[in-house]
Parts: structure tokens; sequence; C-alpha cells
């Protein structure tokens, strides 16, 4: 069973969903969280929805949200650091997943810069984080989290790229348990985070963990597109893409394709 009551249960943070608020159907968690924040909800309030009807991913995608299969999640933040710091959310949360992914059914999940979570080069999960700003202070962030649990029918266009824990592991998974072990992780790294406003405790972890890391990847740059070797992030979530003259340059954002995954294969 999954519910209120179940995820309670499994439970096991110090804040991170201390407070839940759970629903059979919703249009997007990320959405109902903001207006839960607006109201005065407290950080680390929960917010989960057996399915979505209107979940999005970045830059507007949506994002499918089947009922009694997966798990959709947002969490609530009152952080108390500069808004230019709020992305890094984004990276603790990834490494989180990946943390609870293993600790819920052994599979070594996998970081694809900034947001994705992949098992064995298909994509399981998906991060959507957003906060609200005003007079140059964070009044909350929203760190929105979708993955695919049970066995389940993709589209034509996602059946290359994507899968669902369940089909990689080979058994049953606890949705319950899942959300459980990722806030449990994400509690330890984000306050880690908080302490040093940046990822240096967890930059090594979290490089291990990158899928990019030493591939080619082409980055879709705002500016101009170009290839070059990741070589991992810095303490500020920067992907670090080697170029063929051997320099460095930071990548902060734009759309990140690593050869090999999702397609990219020149």
């Amino acid at each position: 069973m999954f519910g209120r009551e179940a995820l309670k249960a499994a439970l096991n943070s110090k804040w991170a969903g201390k407070h839940i608020c759970y629903f059979k159907e919703l249009d997007s968690t990320n959405l109902r969280a903001k207006q839960e924040a607006e109201g005065g909800a407290a950080e680390g309030t929960l917010v989960v929805a057996d399915r979505q009807t209107a979940g999005r991913g970045r830059r507007g995608r949506s994002w499918s949200s089947p009922a009694g299969v997966n798990v959709y999640f947002t969490l609530i933040l009152k952080p108390d650091f500069p808004p230019d710091k709020a992305a890094m959310t984004t990276l603790v949360m990834a490494l989180a997943v990946t943390e609870g992914i293993f600790r819920t059914c052994g599979l070594e999940a996998e970081i694809k810069w900034p947001n994705d979570v992949v098992v064995n080069g298909r994509k399981v999960c998906g991060i959507l984080t957003e906060m609200s700003v005003e007079r140059g202070r964070i009044r909350y962030v929203v760190a929105g989290v979708g993955v695919n649990v049970g066995l389940q029918e993709f589209s034509p266009e996602l059946s290359a790229t994507a899968s669902c824990l369940e089909a990689e592991c080979k058994g049953p998974v606890s949705r319950a348990a899942l959300v459980a072990n990722i806030l449990k992780a994400f509690e330890g790294y984000y306050e880690s985070f908080c302490r040093e406003l940046d990822l240096s405790a967890i930059r090594e972890k979290y490089n291990r963990r990158l899928v990019n890391r030493d591939r080619e990847v082409r980055v879709l740059d705002p500016k101009e597109e170009f290839q070059g070797i990741a070589r991992g992030i810095n303490e500020s979530g920067e992907l670090l893409v080697e170029l063929k003259d051997g320099s460095i340059t930071e990548v902060f954002a734009g759309e990140v394709s690593v050869r090999g995954i999702y397609g990219y294969t020149v």
C-alpha cells in the first residue's frame, strides 16, 4: 500500500517529511507545494501524489505521471542562503535519489548532470527545483522528484530512453521505503551543503555517481553548442568540460547530452 500512513510508518528522517500532504490525484506536486509554502507551510513539508495530471520537467516539458506505479513528491525548503546558491539544491537531491535507490533496491544509479538519474543508461528519475525570491532573499525552494518505480508501458518516444526500478532490479520496490530513504539521504547532504554553502563536502561522492564523467558530452549552451570531455563538477555544481585544446570551461546552465546516453551517438 502507498499513502500517508505508509509514508509516516516508513519515514525515519528528522525534519524532511515531518508534515505530509498526500493526494490520490494532483495537477503537480510542485504547484501544490508552492501553494502550501505561500500559506505558511513549514520547512520539510512533503507533498506527495499517487498521480499527477500536469506533471512538469525542466524547460516546461511534461512528465508522464500515471497512478499506482511511481513516486511523485516535492519537498518544501526555506533556506537562509543567497538565491544564487539555490541551483545546487538540484544536485544535492540528485545525489540523495541515487543513495535512496541503492538503499531501497540495491541498484547503482548514476546522475546525468544536472537533474536526471539513470540506471543502466536509462532515465528513471527527473528533478525540478523552483524558488520564490523577494527583495533579494529566498522565500522558499520547492524540490520536486519523479521516480519511475513499478512496471509500466512507456510511450514510443520514451521506450528507448526510460526505464523503471522494478524492471532493472527484477523485483518489487516499496514506494514508501524509497521516499523515506531519499529523504534520509537528502537531510545529511543538504545540511552539509548549508554549512559550507557549496558542494565541497559531497563533490567527490557526486562525481563518483556522475554518468557524464570522463565521457564525451555535447553542450547545448544558450550562446553556442560545443563538445568536450566532462571532468566532473566543481564546488559550485558547474560541469567541468575539457575542450580539444586542453582548456577547461565551466558549464552553469544548458542542455548536456552524453555520448551513448539518450541516443547521442554523433
